[in-house]
């Protein structure tokens, strides 16, 4: 063992987990573990793909898919919230704050700006009967397609603007399906591009002209940037990654600031060639180009086609965190795995839960404690988002 594993090994402890089922009016601070959505309750079928930040003031701002006609990607769907000030062990009244009104919206992102307190969501969607194949395929309008919105919040969550369309300002010509996240974005607060709010995301393009390919073979995915300098006024399309090789195919994507001001791009492999279903890959300026283009990450071998969430924690713990499930052909027993030499090499670290599990999203609440936000059940994955509070030793 080296040095630096050593290091997070010692510095860590593991990571300990609270894993005692403590009822949901547990006192602030003293918590395991919350249920803030349901399938079945609150007027929505299924929720889906948690999102999960902390305001500047400490509140919680859980967000999810609230999805009306069951667990499918297409169909009426809302993006939700629910907010909570003790920690996350209690949440208050489930809010709406992008409203498909028969649509989809979802792909949540959200971000805090450290700056000034502002906490900006990035959501997109599309019709409500329109499929990711037909987009993909090129047979919807660009009306009926992926758009791509944006809103502000300047109340710790309470409110939020209403979702104004930005799809002109970050998509190119020729692609065709569009996903934020899912998951929390980056603000970053280091180096030359500090104050920037940084939003990985992914596409598909067209097959270039006279392929007979149809546009919805999987290697038309790739993974890409958009970015702010200016609190989500403006936005502007950071790094392509457009080989559409087929040996690895870059979709759904999170991202952390390192320490030292490089950002870690882990993306998921949507059935590439190449061998594992992780890819990874880094940028020294701030989301514009990449170092090197998306490589798999073997040490993430154990980690199914599903999307991931990455954290880095704050000083003095020195891990960068990877949660996922970790069965590689299936969903369930979600787990966080560290590494303590930059996304290098990761370690398994935790197991979460040992029942059907599949997205989820990291959140730092203390300096000592995190939160992860997970899709999780006992006959499926999609029964509820459960909220563990896990501590740094």
């Amino acid at each position: 063992m080296n040095t630096r594993s050593r290091s997070l090994l010692t510095s860590l402890v593991l990571l300990t987990s609270l894993t005692a089922r403590q009822p949901a009016h547990a006192v602030p601070g003293g918590c395991g573990s919350s249920v803030p959505y349901v399938s079945g309750q609150g007027g929505y079928a299924v929720y889906r793909i948690p999102a999960v930040v902390k305001t500047r003031h400490g509140t919680v701002l859980a967000f999810a898919e609230g999805r009306r006609g069951g667990a499918g990607d297409t169909g009426d769907i809302d993006v939700v919230l629910r907010r909570s000030t003790d920690g996350g062990c209690t949440w208050g009244r489930l809010t709406v704050v992008a409203a498909g009104h028969g649509h989809t919206r979802g792909n949540p992102a959200p971000v805090t700006d450290p700056r000034t307190g502002a906490v900006v969501l990035v959501t997109c969607g599309n019709g409500g009967t329109v499929t990711e194949g037909q987009i993909m395929r090129g047979e919807v309008t660009p009306e009926r397609g992926r758009r791509v919105f944006v809103q502000r919040s300047w109340d710790d969550g309470d409110h939020f603007s209403p979702p104004r369309d930005i799809t002109a300002e970050v998509t190119r010509p020729g692609w065709r399906w569009y996903a934020t996240g899912p998951g929390h974005a980056v603000a970053l607060t280091r180096g030359p591009y500090a104050g920037r709010l940084l939003i990985p995301a992914n596409h598909s393009a067209a097959p270039p002209p006279g392929s007979r390919d149809t546009g919805q073979e999987a290697r038309y995915y790739g993974g890409h940037a958009l970015y702010s300098d200016d609190i989500g006024q403006s936005w502007h399309v950071g790094f392509i990654d457009d080989g559409y090789d087929g040996l690895t195919n870059a979709n759904e994507t999170s991202a952390a600031q390192l320490r030292d001001g490089r950002v870690y791009f882990s993306s998921r492999d949507q059935n590439g060639t190449a061998p594992g279903n992780r890819l990874d890959t880094y940028s020294s300026d701030g989301g514009h180009t990449l170092d090197r283009p998306f490589a798999v990450q073997p040490a993430l071998n154990a980690v199914p086609v599903v999307q991931g969430s990455v954290l880095q924690l704050r000083l003095p713990h020195p891990a960068l965190l990877f949660s996922g499930p970790s069965v590689p052909t299936a969903r369930r027993a979600l787990a966080l795995w560290g590494s303590a030499d930059a996304g290098r090499t990761f370690t398994r670290l935790l197991t979460l839960t040992d029942q059907r599990s599949a997205y989820s999203d990291l959140v730092q609440l203390t300096h000592d404690t995190i939160g992860v936000l997970y899709e999780t059940g006992v006959h499926s994955p999609y029964e509820s988002l459960e909220f563990r509070r896990i501590h740094v030793s």
